[in-house]
C-alpha cells in the first residue's frame, strides 16, 4: 500500500519510544550517547548542534525538551509530491498542538509532546488521516 491510507489521509505511524530535542554549542562533538539509538538525527548549524534521540539516552545535564513521541509517515513518499506537511500541521495548528518536524529522504517525522497526544491524534483522525 502507498504512504495514502484507504481514506485517502496519510498513514501515520505513532512511535511508542520517548524523544527528547537537544541543543548543544555550535562547535560541540556529536556525542556518543546521541548516536546509538536505532533512530537518531544530528543537525548542525552555525548557532547550534541539534541532536534528536531517544530520551533515555539523554545525559540530566544536557539542554533538552523532553517528552515528546514521533509520528512517522508511512512512506517511502516521493519526494516531489506537495501538501505532505501541510495536510498534518494544518490540523495540529488548528488544535494548537506543539511540534517539531525531521525529514528524510523516504519520509517525514512529525513530532509532538505526550502531554498533548490526545489532542493531536484526535485532531489527524479528523482530518482523515489513519494512526497505526
Amino acid at each position: 500500500m502507498s504512504f495514502m491510507s484507504r481514506r485517502r489521509g496519510l498513514r501515520l505511524a505513532l512511535l511508542s519510544e520517548p524523544i527528547a530535542i537537544c541543543r548543544l554549542a555550535p562547535d560541540a562533538t556529536v556525542p556518543g550517547w546521541a548516536t546509538a539509538a536505532t533512530h537518531w538525527s544530528v543537525t548542525r548549524t552555525p548557532d547550534e548542534l541539534s541532536i534528536v534521540c531517544p530520551e533515555v539516552a539523554v545525559p540530566a545535564d544536557v539542554q533538552a525538551s523532553r517528552g515528546w513521541r514521533a509520528l512517522r509517515v508511512e512512506g517511502p513518499v516521493p519526494l516531489d509530491q506537495t501538501g505532505v506537511l501541510a495536510s498534518i500541521t494544518g490540523p495540529l495548528a488548528a488544535a494548537h498542538v506543539s511540534l517539531f518536524v525531521l525529514a528524510t529522504y523516504d519520509t517525514d517525522y512529525v513530532l509532538i509532546p505526550t502531554a498533548q497526544r490526545n489532542a493531536a491524534l484526535a485532531a489527524l483522525d479528523a482530518a482523515g488521516h489513519e494512526i497505526v
